[in-house]
C-alpha cells in the first residue's frame, strides 16, 4: 500500500514562513514513530516524495527550507540551531512527541543538529550520504564544480547529461528526479550554504545517544564513503551500511535496497514492542 497524498500547509515559525508536507500513514504499524525528514541542499519537497509515499506504515513530515520549493526567501540568514528549533515547533504542532529523524546530504547535517539539540524528541536517527560538517573529506572536483552550476536545477537536459559525473552511481530514476526539481532562489541556496559555514558536529557526536544508522554509497562523487566511516567512528554503537555501486542519489537509483535497510532499522523498536 502506498502513502496518502500529503497535506501541505504554510507555517509561520520564528518570523519565517515554511511550506510543510505531512503524509499520514495509511497502513500504520503498531509502535512505529513518525519520521521527520531533512532534505538536501536546494531540494524541494517533491524530490523526496517518492520515498515518503512508500512508507505507508508511518507518518512522514518534512518542510522546504527558506527560499526552497514553496517556502519564501529568508528575510535574514539562519544557523542550523534555528532550523532545528523550527523543526521542533513543526512536529509539536503536528501532535508528535517523539519522532525518528532522517537527513540526506545537507539535510544529514541538519538531522545531526536536531538529534543533538532536541535529544529527548528523537527515537532513531538515519544519516544518508552525509558528513560531520567542515571536517568532511571532499568529493571529486569534477562533481563539485558541476554542483556549483545553477543549470543542474533549471535545465533537465544538463542534469541528465552530467548525472553520472555529478552524483556517481547509475542513471536509474534520473529522469523522474530531474522532472521533480523546482529551482531554489539564489537567496535560498546561498543561505543554505552560509548556514553550514564553520559548522561541525564532530565534537558532540560521541554524546549522541539515539540509535543511529549511517548509509553511504561507495561510488558517491560528492560525499565519499570515508565520511560515513568517520561518523561511524564518532557515534557510539552506530551502524554503517554501504550501498554497493551507490552514488550520491542512491535513494533514487537503488530505492528498493535503501528503503529495505531503513525499514529494517527504524522498525526494530516496534518489533521489540510487539514481541514483548
Amino acid at each position: 500500500m502506498t502513502q496518502s497524498t500529503p497535506r501541505f500547509s504554510m507555517k509561520a515559525v520564528d518570523g519565517r514562513t515554511l511550506r510543510v508536507a505531512h503524509w499520514t500513514a495509511t497502513d500504520p504499524l503498531p509502535g512505529v514513530r513518525p519520521l521527520l525528514f531533512f532534505n538536501g541542499i536546494g531540494a524541494n519537497i517533491e524530490l523526496m516524495a517518492p520515498f515518503a509515499e512508500r512508507l505507508s506504515d508511518r507518518d512522514v513530515i518534512t518542510f522546504d527550507m527558506p527560499g526552497v520549493g514553496g517556502s519564501p526567501d529568508p528575510a535574514m540568514p539562519y544557523r542550523p540551531w534555528m532550523m532545528a528549533r523550527a523543526a521542533e515547533r513543526i512536529i509539536t504542532d503536528a501532535g508528535f512527541d517523539r519522532v525518528d529523524v532522517m537527513g540526506v546530504s545537507w539535510g544529514g547535517a541538519m538531522a545531526q543538529q536536531f538529534a543533538l539539540q532536541c535529544a529527548g524528541r528523537v527515537g532513531r536517527l538515519v544519516l544518508a550520504a552525509t558528513t560531520a560538517g567542515m571536517l568532511m573529506v571532499p568529493g571529486k572536483l569534477s562533481a563539485l564544480t558541476k554542483m556549483a552550476d545553477p543549470r543542474r536545477y533549471v535545465d533537465p537536459d544538463y542534469m541528465l547529461k552530467n548525472f553520472r559525473t555529478l552524483y556517481g552511481g547509475d542513471h536509474n530514476g534520473a529522469g523522474g528526479h530531474a522532472s521533480r526539481i523546482t529551482p531554489p532562489s539564489t537567496a535560498g541556496y546561498v543561505n543554505q550554504l552560509l548556514a553550514m559555514l564553520g559548522w561541525t558536529s564532530a565534537p558532540f557526536l560521541p554524546l549522541l545517544r539515539a540509535p543511529t544508522q549511517i548509509i553511504m554509497g561507495d561510488d558517491d562523487n560528492i560525499v565519499p564513503v570515508i565520511n560515513g566511516q568517520i561518523l561511524n567512528l564518532l557515534i557510539r554503537g552506530s551502524r554503517l551500511d554501504i550501498i554497493k555501486g551507490g552514488g550520491h542519489l542512491f535513494m533514487v537509483n537503488q530505492a528498493d535496497e535503501t528503503i529495505a535497510l531503513i525499514r529494517n532499522f527504524l522498525d526494530a523498536d516496534a518489533a521489540h514492542a510487539v514481541a514483548a
